[in-house]
């Protein structure tokens, strides 16, 4: 396929899209702080969007929780949840009859189609990849089902529901990230035919983040450099679901890890910020460490966003990798 540039883009939107799983950690922090700094520095506005199409993301308390910590550190945003703005529902639960539609488009296209193979089935197809947790797929079931309850009716009583996989063209995709430069992927040498949702109607996070990037016009994404990989996927759905419209600007973080050099997560009890205030850490300090792992504070410096703001530089974080280590500890709970 032809090479994929970025353009540039006209109206700056950045966005927040929180996945609910439990109380945000200093990994979550910094991301946001990030994404709120490459926006306000180049004047743009803020969108907020709560990714829960998953049954265990959408505790209301949960999904307030997250957004009263953002609030607590200063990061705020100018539509969304809790705010409101021209496209409504901003919870993922909400927008189902979009990520039809979406896939409805797909299928028009012939772009996607069921599957039934597990990911085990996968992994016993041959090497492992390149990157990431990803396994070359060899396409055994392009043209194995007529529909999709065809595909069900086989995996009845498996416990499993078929995938939707998106056909991957031949040749290579080009992609120019802000912090992490050119990116040369060929996916159909290295990944094959990637799933994008294992529900009906195309509920899943591959499909439904692209689906609303496009319907809420955002124009930059920043976060976590553990989803560079997929980026490749997201640029295909983009393409195929709005070609008239330029692709966003993409930016991917270094990873917050422990001492022990794994990533935090809320799953296995990374430092929360709702922890951190309750035992009476003050956001200034918080603010100062993500600033300092940033390159933007000396260490020990306690800072507002606002104070962040006017020393914020993007490229500073290249060849940086943010540890939560004792000292890092030792300054937040002294």
């Amino acid at each position: 396929m032809d090479t994929v540039t970025i353009p540039p883009q006209r109206r700056l939107l950045g966005r927040f899209a929180p996945s609910p799983t439990g109380p945000l950690h200093l990994g979550n922090a910094m991301t946001f702080l990030v994404a709120w700094l490459c926006v306000r520095s180049r004047g743009g506005r803020i969108l907020m969007r709560i990714e829960d199409i998953e049954g265990h993301g959408r505790d209301p308390a949960v999904i307030d929780g997250n957004c009263r910590d953002l609030r607590r550190l200063g990061l705020d945003w100018d539509e969304g949840y809790g705010v409101g703005g021209p496209h409504e529902p901003y919870r993922q639960s909400g927008r189902s009859a979009l990520y039809r539609a979406s896939l409805d488009r797909l299928l028009e296209q012939k772009l996607v189609y069921p599957c039934i193979c597990s990911r085990r089935d996968v992994q016993r197809m041959g090497a492992a990849p390149h990157a990431g947790d990803f396994h070359p797929y060899d396409g055994r079931c392009r043209g194995r089902f007529r529909s999709y309850d065809e595909a069900r009716r086989v995996l009845e009583g498996s416990g499993r529901l078929p995938a939707w996989r998106f056909r991957v063209p031949a040749g290579e995709i080009v992609f120019r990230d802000r912090l992490c430069g050119e990116q040369r992927v060929n996916l159909a040498e290295t990944y094959g035919d990637f799933p994008i949702a294992r529900h009906p109607d195309g509920i899943g996070y591959q499909l439904a983040v692209v689906a609303d990037d496009i319907d809420m016009a955002v124009t930059q994404i920043v976060r976590g450099g553990d989803l560079l990989a997929c980026t490749p996927w997201q640029i295909l759905l983009w393409k195929a679901l709005a070609p008239e419209r330029p692709l966003p600007e993409y930016c991917h973080l270094p990873v917050v890890v422990d001492s022990d050099g794994k990533r935090l997560a809320k799953r296995t009890g990374g430092l929360t910020l709702d922890a951190l205030f309750s035992a009476g850490v003050r956001p200034e300090r918080i603010l100062g460490l993500l600033a300092y792992w940033g390159g933007w504070a000396e260490f020990g410096e306690e800072l507002s966003v606002d104070a962040i703001l006017p020393r914020f530089r993007l490229d500073t974080l290249s060849d940086r990798r943010p540890t939560l280590d004792e000292k890092a500890l030792k300054f937040l709970l002294p």
